[in-house]
């Protein structure tokens, strides 16, 4: 359920409506204040195009078995769902003090606007330009303060550990449908097992991946800016705010991984012959 346009406003105007200013807003009216919402609705599309571009890099299977394998994963994933776990997680992991506390800082104008360039920056579409983009912007910054502030802030919003985890659900699924051509394909947990060995490996790649999304997402925040953001991740609200909202997309969106895999282990399956 995508808090868009529309409904974000009705719940502003609902705080002031449903009696004292001082009320303790709830976690879906946190989400409506911060980007995730908007972020979590494009994760059924992430996983999908994380999906479509492994199989067409490989050259495993025709562009078409791709695309519609892409759809199969689209499909599987609920952007509803998510967005459930989280204010599941935020309502038993987060105080009322603490709840308020994140919904102020997203209201400010400085939250707002790079909530906009976190939202941008997480679509699909983008991609392209992030990779294009990341030699420039890797020379542009290097040694410079935002550079040195990478550290700091991915350790504050967890972005690599997250990435990492989205990236490992991606090739859980992407082998679990590979194994379908394989005559001595491997079991789920097997191939869940074999792709965890290779974690450290995995963060080295994401790790610049995460990085040149960084210099891209907030290349139009100023310092004062980032610096008020950095306040924001590490503060009390600010970091469990990040942690329980990390967690659970984590939660939410691998443990539906191995009904995804199946579906479309069956359908890359070959049909057996007549008779057989």
């Amino acid at each position: 359920m995508k808090l868009g346009t529309l409904v974000k406003p009705l719940l502003v105007a609902g705080l002031f409506a449903a009696g004292p200013v001082f009320a303790a807003p709830s976690p879906e009216q946190v989400l409506a204040a911060s980007p995730v919402d908007d972020i979590v609705a494009q994760y059924p599309a992430m996983m999908s195009q994380g999906i479509r571009d492994g199989l067409k890099r490989g050259g495993q299977v025709p562009p078409m078995v791709a695309e519609t394998i892409g759809h199969v994963v689209s499909s599987s994933f609920r952007a509803a769902d998510i967005e459930q776990q989280i204010v599941k997680d935020l309502e038993a992991n987060l105080t009322d003090q603490q709840l308020e506390a994140v919904r102020d800082w997203y209201e400010t104008p400085v939250a707002r606007k790079i909530s906009a360039a976190e939202i941008a920056a997480s679509n699909p579409a983008a991609w392209n330009d992030i990779r294009a983009k990341a030699p420039e912007l890797n020379k542009q910054y290097q040694g410079t303060d935002r550079a040195r502030m990478f550290d700091r802030f991915d350790r504050a919003a967890r972005a690599t550990e997250s990435a990492v985890d989205t990236t490992i659900a991606v090739q859980l699924g992407l082998a679990t449908a590979m194994a379908a051509f394989s005559s001595d394909s491997m079991h789920y947990d097997q191939l869940k097992q074999q792709i965890e060995s290779q974690r450290s490996t995995i963060r080295g790649v994401v790790g610049q991946q995460v990085y040149d999304s960084y210099l891209y997402t907030y290349q139009k925040i100023g310092a004062q800016e980032m610096g008020m953001y950095m306040d924001f991740l590490e503060s009390g609200p600010g970091a469990a705010f990040s942690r329980v909202v990390t967690n659970s997309i984590q939660r939410a969106i691998t443990e539906p991984i191995e009904s995804v895999g199946k579906q479309m282990a069956t359908f890359l399956a070959p049909e057996p012959a007549n008779g057989q």
